[in-house]
C-alpha cells in the first residue's frame, strides 16, 4: 500500500534526506544578493535607505514593481532584509503587493521565511494573500510553523490563513510540525481549535499520533482523539499505522481509548 504521496517515504523529505539543496525549501532564508546587478530602485530598498528610495520615486518614471533578474520587486528586497519602513513606503505608493519572485515566492511569503514580522505585519494589513504558495506549493504559514514562529503563526491564523494547505509532499502545516518534531508549535496549533474549525482538528489528530515518532508530541496531540477521522487524502490512522514504527504494537481496534493507549507505549 502506498502513502497519499506515492510513499511514505515523502514524510521525510522536507527534512532534506538525500535531496539536494537547491531542491529543499528550507535551506535557505534570504536572497543571495549581488548589488552590482540591482537597478537603482532595488538597490536602494535592498540596504534600507527610505530617503534614496522616496527620491526615486519622486521622480516619477521609476516603475514601482519592476522585476530584477530574479524576479523579484523592490518590495521582495525590502521584506526579505527587514526594512518595514521602505515596505510601508512601497505600499504607501501604491506597489503590487502578490507579485512572484522565480521561486513563486510573495513579498509577504519572503518576509515570512525571512522572519520579519513587521513587514509581513504591514502587508497583512494591506490584504496580502497568505495561501499563495511558492513552487514547492509552501505557504507563509509552513514556514512560519518550519521557523516555530509562534507570533507569526498566530497572525497568520488571525488573517484566515488556510490550516489546511498540502505541499507537493502532501503535508499541511500541522502535519509539517509533526514531521519535523517541532513541538512548541505542535502544542501552539493544538491549542488553536477554539480559534479555527474544531472539525480540521479532530480530522488530523489521530493521524499525527500514529505518523509521530516522538513521544512528547503523542501526549500533546493523542487528547480527544477520532480513529475513523481522515486527512485530505482520505487515509485514517489505520492506514497510516502499517508504515509506522509503532505498527508491531498496533492492532486493529474499535475503541479508539485502546488504540491511543497501544500508541503511548
Amino acid at each position: 500500500m502506498k502513502g497519499p504521496c506515492g510513499s511514505f517515504t515523502c514524510w521525510r523529505r522536507c527534512r532534506g534526506d538525500d535531496v539536494e539543496d537547491d531542491d529543499s525549501p528550507f535551506t535557505q532564508r534570504g536572497y543571495n544578493i549581488r548589488e552590482k546587478h540591482l537597478g537603482k530602485l532595488h538597490r536602494a530598498a535592498s540596504r534600507g535607505e527610505v530617503s534614496k528610495v522616496e527620491r526615486i520615486l519622486s521622480r516619477g518614471n521609476a516603475d514601482l514593481d519592476e522585476r530584477d533578474k530574479k524576479k523579484r520587486t523592490a518590495l521582495h528586497l525590502a521584506c526579505a532584509n527587514g526594512h518595514p519602513e521602505v515596505v510601508a513606503l512601497l505600499v504607501d505608493r501604491g506597489c503590487q503587493l502578490n507579485v512572484f519572485d522565480n521561486k513563486n515566492r510573495t513579498a509577504l511569503l519572503k518576509a515570512v521565511q525571512c522572519q520579519e514580522e513587521e513587514c509581513a505585519t504591514i502587508l497583512l494589513e494591506v490584504g496580502a494573500d497568505p495561501d499563495l504558495p511558492d513552487v514547492y506549493g509552501n505557504t507563509t504559514l509552513h514556514y512560519a510553523v518550519y521557523n516555530e514562529d509562534i507570533p507569526m503563526t498566530k497572525k497568520l491564523l488571525l488573517h484566515h490563513a488556510d490550516i489546511e494547505s498540502a505541499n507537493k509532499d502532501e503535508l499541511t502545516p500541522v502535519l509539517l510540525a509533526v514531521n519535523e518534531q517541532k513541538q512548541q508549535m505542535v502544542d501552539f496549533l493544538r491549542k488553536q481549535k477554539e480559534n479555527l474549525s474544531a472539525a480540521k482538528f479532530e480530522r488530523y489528530t489521530l493521524v499525527l499520533v500514529v505518523h509521530c515518532e516522538s513521544a512528547s508530541i503523542v501526549s500533546i496531540l493523542q487528547q480527544n482523539a477520532d480513529v475513523f477521522s481522515q486527512d485530505i487524502s482520505r487515509w485514517a490512522a489505520e492506514n497510516y499505522a502499517i508504515f509506522s514504527p509503532f505498527s508491531r504494537q498496533i492492532k486493529h481496534h474499535s475503541n479508539k481509548d485502546l488504540l491511543v493507549q497501544s500508541l503511548s507505549l
